[in-house]
């Protein structure tokens, strides 16, 4: 075994014995949880409102539902079955009387932000207030979701808008093959079946043909936002180029209606809508358990990506890119 292959294999048996000592750690913090569940959530009941109250209206509640992380169908921070089960187990509990929700999220898919927007909407048609919280962003996608709320309410330091699509990321490496000898090749039937793939040029038509169902999806997210804020189409679109607005910002343009604080926005909502200035307020967190092996795999991954661009010279986003060519997910995300 010649120097640098032993000190390649070396390295990698101590990321491996790292990655096992991260993994063994979180998996122990993930079983240290509550076992007072609902609908696979943990259950915390808040104790900062008059007890009075309380016994007067102890079956009633509102449900505190957090959304948090990139929206898509599941990581460690979100999981879109979870949510909308939720939603749904809450629409038709007679208990619950309303339903705030925290959001922290750069954004995500389209169809997940879509999905769960219409659930919320779904939720409200049965005669339930939604009050949203933007906590440090919500960005795209989390503002696309933030729509489907009666009333908007942000911390002074949020960051909120980018109210844009982004449809995909397109690497043509047919040079660099060519440069370092590597032949990649996809056989394939229809013109456009292999379009954005990294060893195919893009050609104007399926610059096009992107271009058209991004369009869609912006019309789409725009037309909600006008409808949500009672804008016409032009107010919001003028306001839909991708930025990103502070809380003073979205205020002032009407993107949200008030800045403050997570208990004065429960306050004004138990107050303004439901009536009951001491109900219950019943938190609802998805329950996170990743097992062992799946931080292995991960750190093998990312090992194997980092790998891969050092040998081609890429930045390693673009190799993440790379193998997911073949889905075109569209995207309500900040961009980093």
């Amino acid at each position: 075994m010649n120097k640098n292959s032993r000190n390649g294999l070396i390295t990698f048996i101590v990321i491996i014995f790292i990655a096992l000592g991260v993994c063994t750690y979180k998996v122990v913090q993930n079983k240290k949880s509550t076992s007072n569940t609902y609908n696979g959530g943990t259950i915390t009941t808040y104790s900062n409102y008059s007890k009075s109250y309380s016994k007067i209206y102890k079956n009633d509640y509102v449900a505190a539902l957090y959304i948090e992380g990139t929206i898509e169908e599941y990581n460690y921070d979100y999981d879109q079955k979870w949510l909308l089960s939720t939603v749904d187990s809450l629409k038709y509990d007679y208990n619950n009387k309303g339903l705030a929700i925290f959001i922290n999220s750069p954004g995500g898919a389209v169809y997940q932000a879509d999905e769960l927007y219409l659930a919320l909407k779904d939720y409200k048609d049965a005669g339930k207030p939604i009050y949203v919280y933007q906590g440090s962003m919500a960005a795209s996608g989390g503002y696309y979701i933030s729509c489907a709320a009666d009333k908007i309410y942000a911390n002074r330091n949020t960051l909120t808008g980018c109210i844009g699509v982004i449809f995909g990321s397109s690497y043509d490496l047919t040079g660099l093959f060519e440069k370092i000898g590597i032949k990649s090749e996809t056989i394939h039937s229809g013109s456009n079946k292999n379009m954005f793939n990294y060893n195919e040029p893009v050609t104007d038509e399926q610059r096009k043909i992107m271009q058209q169902i991004s369009d869609e999806c912006y019309e789409q997210f725009v037309s909600i936002v006008a409808d949500s804020r009672n804008m016409t189409y032009k107010q919001a679109e003028a306001l839909s180029d991708g930025r990103l607005y502070t809380a003073a910002q979205a205020l002032n343009n009407g993107l949200i209606d008030k800045i403050g604080t997570w208990d004065n926005m429960l306050n004004d909502l138990c107050d303004e809508e439901i009536n009951k200035p001491g109900i219950r307020i019943v938190e609802f967190h998805k329950s996170k358990k990743i097992t062992f092996m799946d931080y292995l795999m991960n750190s093998v991954t990312e090992f194997s990506n980092a790998q891969t661009a050092a040998t081609l010279g890429l930045p390693k986003s673009v190799i993440e890119d790379m193998n997911g060519f073949n889905s075109y997910p569209a995207y309500l995300y900040k961009p980093d």
